[in-house]
């Protein structure tokens, strides 16, 4: 059985215009580093925005879109933890993200030692409560093609504020994350955060 394992961090936001973005920034995967975006609009279509056909393919078979763009992509973060910024940008997303502290959950997920927190049996188990927490999201389901998916997460930190331009359009200002996007097993917490998570795909 094959094993792929994502260290990075996922931002994820809402917006008063109603639009949710969840963006992935990835600094150690089988494809080497890369930052992509998962967007559903007011209206309810979803778009991947990925900066390689490869990772297009990989994130597509995985999760579900109505369109795939693949574009350039960049994610700059500037300082560390509380106070740290976000800057997104491709010819479709501009997004800037303001990162506090961390949330009650990521500071209860700093007491678990990094090893535990991210294998695969410890997040089949934490699945059933992260259910009821975190209402959407689950550390466990199908990747598709057979394949299982396991999210591993070792902190969580708030959004202070969020801004931004989709396809030119202003987003608004940072709203909770609902309804949660429909892109596969698992969404984003209701609260905007950064979540350090390590994914793995097995099979």
């Amino acid at each position: 059985m094959s094993r792929r394992r994502f260290v990075g961090r996922i931002a994820g936001v809402g917006t008063t215009g109603g639009t949710r973005i969840v963006v992935g920034h990835w600094h150690d995967t089988p494809m080497g580093a890369f930052s992509d975006a998962m967007v559903e609009t007011a209206t309810g279509h979803r778009v991947l925005l990925a900066p390689r056909p490869e990772v297009a393919d990989f994130i597509a078979a995985t999760y579900s879109f109505d369109e795939v763009r693949v574009e350039a992509f960049t994610v700059e973060v500037t300082g560390a933890g509380t106070g740290s910024r976000w800057q997104v940008r491709s010819p479709s997303l501009e997004l800037d993200l303001a990162v506090g502290g961390p949330t009650l959950l990521g500071r209860l997920l700093a007491l678990v030692p990094r090893r535990l927190a991210t294998a695969p049996a410890w997040c089949a188990l934490t699945d059933p409560v992260a259910r009821v927490l975190l209402r959407g999201v689950r550390t466990r389901g199908s990747a598709g093609g057979g394949r299982r998916e396991y999210y591993g997460a070792t902190g969580v930190r708030r959004i202070l504020s969020a801004s931004g331009t989709w396809q030119g359009a202003d987003l608004g200002a940072l709203a909770p994350v609902d309804p949660p996007p429909r892109f596969g097993f698992s969404s984003t917490p209701r609260r905007p955060a950064v979540t350090d998570v390590v994914t793995t795909v097995l099979g």
